[in-house]
């Protein structure tokens, strides 16, 4: 069905139909001029909000629209995770060109619903406008947290020992396995065009790559996790981060912010980043350094955090958290200490949307 035959509210009935507020705190949601909204007393309120645009943070090649709203949905709700709070509240702005029908939008709403769903997130309200350069999506998540509870990128503090969870690498490794499919894909298509073969087209589009035992990749890749299972687990063994972020550009970006912001410095160890052993076998398929793949590849979307040494041990005993390192003094600077024992300082290498490349 084509969207221009049920207009912009007609669209909008469709996509918030049998929505309903899990939070308390959500008076009134989709279906006024303005959702309203009542945090609880003592509380901050945590908000924030991202834009992804075709061809720029997404490529529709090889990403299902139900897969894109899951992902749009949590790399936004990683942010309040990361700021130790919940998240409570979503808008969602779309812009959207003819070439999409209702039932891609609706496709796309079910992967943001889900991811929703998941963790307690109430859609609230959001917009919709037509487009001429493709598919924008524009999410706020509004997030809470009790005031003593919110942790800043600013806080951590010399021998404070750094946290991640999780591990690090395989959302770019997966990356890098899409890309190399679609230049494969269009190198072929592109001959069979050019020799005007039909019958090698025609296959050509009907084909899907193989990409078995790349599952876990792939899935970093298209469909991230939000952390909120570490805040819980930090919070139940009573240890709140002087610092954090989610990792969304990179390790060595995210760092550096820390220690910018914290007016400090940092060691980390290549020998305890934690990597996955198929972004290890990934990498060396092609022929990439993979610590240079967990520093800098970025949508990992798990948690980098700092705490007090005193912490140490009862960090290092939560499942699926690893300590790579401690922080220093500013002067000191932001070093990797290598397996070898060689030192460098930390680059910030990761994605950024506004460089010239």
């Amino acid at each position: 069905m084509e969207i221009s035959e049920i207009g912009e509210f007609g669209l909008i009935r469709r996509l918030t139909e049998g929505i309903q507020p899990q939070n308390p705190s959500t008076i009134k949601g989709v279906g006024d001029d303005c959702a309203v909204l009542s945090p609880a007393k003592d509380t901050e309120t945590l908000v924030t909000t991202d834009l992804l645009m075709e061809g720029i943070h997404f490529d529709l090649t090889y990403v299902s629209l139900k897969l894109l709203g899951y992902k749009a949905a949590m790399v936004n709700i990683s942010d309040i995770y990361a700021m130790n709070g919940t998240p409570r509240q979503m808008t969602v702005s779309l812009a959207i060109s003819r070439k999409f029908a209702v039932e891609d939008i609706e496709d796309l709403y079910e992967g943001l619903r889900q991811a929703c769903s998941k963790h307690g997130v109430d859609i609230v309200g959001g917009d919709t406008t037509s487009s001429v350069t493709g598919l924008a999506i524009s999410i706020t998540v509004i997030g809470e947290a009790r005031r003593e509870d919110v942790v800043y990128r600013n806080g951590a503090k010399p021998n404070d020992v750094i946290c991640v969870s999780g591990n690090l690498g395989a959302a770019y490794m997966g990356l890098q396995l899409l890309e190399r499919e679609k230049a494969v894909y269009n190198q072929q298509l592109k001959e069979a065009q050019a020799k005007g073969n039909k019958q090698e087209i025609e296959r050509l589009q009907s084909i899907q790559p193989d990409f078995a035992g790349k599952e876990y990749l792939l899935e970093r890749q298209l469909k991230p996790e939000a952390r909120g299972d570490i805040v819980k687990a930090l919070a139940e063994a009573g240890i709140k981060p002087t610092s954090m972020m989610d990792i969304s550009d990179g390790l060595s970006s995210e760092l550096m912010h820390i220690c910018s912001q914290s007016h400090v410095g940092c060691r980390i160890y290549e020998e305890r980043i934690p990597l996955d052993y198929e972004t290890a076998v990934c990498a060396e398929e092609f022929n990439m350094n993979v610590t240079t793949c967990a520093l800098n590849g970025g949508e990992d979307y798990e948690l980098l955090f700092t705490v007090p040494l005193s912490q140490n041990d009862a960090v290092a005993n939560l499942p699926d958290i690893k300590v790579i390192g401690y922080i220093t003094e500013e002067q000191k600077g932001q070093i990797l200490v290598c397996r070898d024992g060689n030192e460098f300082q930390l680059k910030a290498q990761g994605w950024n949307p506004l460089s010239k490349q």
